[in-house]
């Protein structure tokens, strides 16, 4: 069974920061591991992702402040949150894709809210 565990979201002021992670269970080849987000009465939307050979992409809107890394030994992702702003405030969710299966799993969510 795969489960996806995350942690560090948290209020925090415009301009701080966070460190989400991501880790997976139950699964052990990852094709892609990615970060997305939901803000109320929004559509979910790619915040990040990285794939299998380390190539990373961002959402045009946190380029230059969210760092997304990945810990393959710790089956771990994480993306770093700096100056953060109220836009940034959503649900975020940890996404996984298995390069045996293609299939996509999700994890739980994690509350990140930016006060201004």
């Amino acid at each position: 069974q795969v489960q996806l565990v995350e942690s560090g979201g948290g209020l925090v002021q415009s301009g701080g920061s966070l460190r989400l992670s991501c880790t997976a269970s139950g699964i052990y080849n990852i094709y892609r591991m990615g970060w997305y987000r939901q803000a109320p009465g929004k559509q979910r939307e790619l915040v990040a992702d990285i794939t299998s050979g380390g190539s990373t992409n961002y959402a045009d809107s946190v380029k230059g402040r969210f760092t997304i890394s990945r810990d393959n030994a710790k089956n771990t992702m994480y993306l770093q949150l700096n100056s953060l702003k109220p836009e940034d405030t959503a649900v975020y969710y940890c996404n996984v894709r298995e390069s045996r299966t293609y299939l996509n799993y999700w994890g739980q969510g994690t509350q990140v809210t930016v006060s201004s």
